[in-house]
């Protein structure tokens, strides 16, 4: 399948979206420049000591691009221990760089939401009332032209 296939079959029919019954933890990716937002759930499946990704889902607030992204990294981390998802959003960080800032957000809320996600699991693993914990993208989703002139017009505005 080419690549253009594939990010087609994720828009069409986009893997593991939606709520996860018997979730052991769950994270939060969120822009807070435009309130867009990824909830990350996954059941934990333990390997010796070594807790791996059982079964994941997402539920987004966001555009098809932040859609298409957490079905390709949803699928990418399913089996992974945490290390490997660890790697996988570092990863995944270091491909951001070389998109323009609007194009890297989505993918960056949804590689935070997982990475959230495993953080709660392992916080409760010794506080079991540790709330869910969110990230916050640091690239924005607005064109760079646009979101100057939005900040300019805000400053007149005062």
């Amino acid at each position: 399948m080419s690549m253009d296939a594939q990010l087609i079959e994720h828009m069409m029919n986009p893997k593991n979206y939606g709520t996860l019954e018997g979730a052991d933890t769950q994270g939060i990716g969120k822009n807070p420049e435009n309130g867009e937002k990824v909830a990350m759930y996954i059941k934990v499946g333990k390997d010796e000591t070594n807790p791996y990704v059982e079964d994941i889902r997402f539920q987004a607030i966001g555009c098809t691009t932040t859609v298409v992204a957490g079905s390709m990294l949803t699928e990418e981390a399913k089996g992974l221990n945490f290390k490997g998802v660890q790697n996988l959003v570092e990863a995944t960080m270091k491909l951001l760089d070389r998109l323009p800032p609007e194009d890297a957000a989505c993918s960056e809320m949804v590689a935070l939401a997982i990475k959230a996600a495993v953080d709660t699991y392992e916080k409760r693993e010794s506080d079991p009332d540790y709330p869910v914990i969110t990230y916050k993208i640091v690239n924005s989703c607005v064109p760079k032209e646009e979101f100057t002139e939005t900040l300019n017009s805000q400053e007149e505005g005062k």
